[in-house]
């Protein structure tokens, strides 16, 4: 079998490092992007290829992937894992914060899936992991540009899936709750979030990026070939589908 490659996106910490490192234990061959330089997920990932780009932006998107291609020859796998959480009032939220918002959590997505289409379709077998979030389902009154942006993912990932269904493309969300993660604990983590988000919770605990790390195998395994379009909810009950 043909060795699989993957790019996971937002890599340098938190999810996106978890999920490298998981790729890469199940064989994978990883590059990493994010805005800033990755030296703790290289150092947890053999032959990592770090790619400092920025994700809205699309020449600095195809340069990147150039990168992969010269190193890899090939692509298979795409996780939009890159995103921005601001908290505020509703009447507070700015049209610029909005837009930095659905730039990065929704417009990125669609960059990145559009970039790597050609070479999923060459590969002849390709997936497509879209991380939403539970906001959606839980509608957080703070956090309405964010929620917005992650129901417009689900959106994408639905429309996606039918389009690339017949290139044996799957595309799929995973949605996770409040995760754990140094960037949750210095905003929405901080205060008391964490505690307010277990309350409401059926398993009363923190999550921890480690928590959707099964998920993202499953969803990308080889055996999940009928598995697209679908959003996998997996915050620990604070909300069912």
């Amino acid at each position: 079998m043909e060795t699989r490659t993957a790019l996971v996106t937002g890599a340098a910490q938190g999810l996106g490092q978890e999920f490298a490192v998981a790729l890469a234990g199940r064989g994978y061959r990883v590059a990493g992007l994010d805005l800033v330089p990755q030296p703790d997920t290289a150092e947890r990932v053999l032959d990592y290829v770090e790619l400092v780009a920025d994700v809205t932006d699309e020449t600095q998107i195809h340069e990147a992937l150039e990168r992969v291609l010269d190193q890899f020859g090939t692509l298979h796998v795409l996780i939009n894992n890159a995103g921005v959480y601001p908290e505020s009032a509703f009447e507070e939220t700015t049209p610029e914060e909005w837009r930095r918002v659905m730039r990065v959590n929704l417009e990125a997505p669609f960059l990145m899936a559009r970039a790597v289409l050609p070479y999923l379709k060459a590969a002849g077998w390709g997936r497509i992991v879209n991380i939403a979030s539970a906001a959606v389902l839980t509608a957080p009154p703070t956090m309405v540009a964010y929620t917005a942006s992650k129901a417009g993912l689900i959106g994408l990932t639905r429309a996606l899936a039918s389009a690339l269904g017949p290139y044996d493309i799957t595309v799929n969300a995973i949605a996770p709750g409040l995760v754990r993660t140094a960037t949750a604990e210095r905003t929405v983590g901080a205060d008391g979030g964490f505690e307010q988000v277990r309350s409401r919770q059926a398993v009363p605990r923190t999550q921890e990026p480690s928590d959707l790390v099964s998920t993202l195998l499953y969803v990308v395994d080889e055996g999940s070939g009928f598995l697209t379009g679908q959003t996998l909810n997996v915050a620990g009950g604070s909300s069912y589908l």
